[in-house]
């Protein structure tokens, strides 16, 4: 059964700095576009950051731009989200999902084109 794993969340204080790692089991990453999305309590999940394996281009949202990093393993079945500077704000349970109907461009971070997701880890930054 195809399966996202992630891991790497925790509790840390603001300006620390977190690696979130998903990887696929039983399955291979290599035709679909990569994304991290994030669920804050009350709110909507939103994109946080996408890469298309097709031709290497990355994505992010807005209030990630120059703090947040996305990055496939060399064993192009894990990818990272490599997270600088964290702010209270970015306190929320994170998710990988992969899609290989992903829609792209400016609909990078629209969760109707991504077809499998992770169940999850919970990142919480302190003020």
């Amino acid at each position: 059964q195809a399966q996202l794993v992630e891991s790497g969340g925790g509790l840390v204080q603001a300006g620390d700095s977190l690696r979130l790692s998903c990887a696929a089991s039983g399955w291979s990453l290599g035709f679909y576009a990569l994304g991290w999305f994030r669920q804050a309590p009350g709110k909507e999940r939103e994109g946080v950051s996408c890469l298309s394996t097709s031709d290497g281009r990355t994505f992010y949202g807005d209030s990630v731009k120059g703090r947040f990093t996305i990055a496939r393993g060399n064993d192009k079945n894990t990818v990272y989200l490599q997270m600088n500077n964290l702010k209270p704000e970015d306190t929320a349970v994170y998710y990988c999902a992969a899609g290989i109907n992903w829609y792209g461009g400016s609909r990078w971070a629209q969760t109707s084109g991504y077809d499998y997701w992770g169940q999850g880890t919970q990142v919480t930054v302190s003020s």
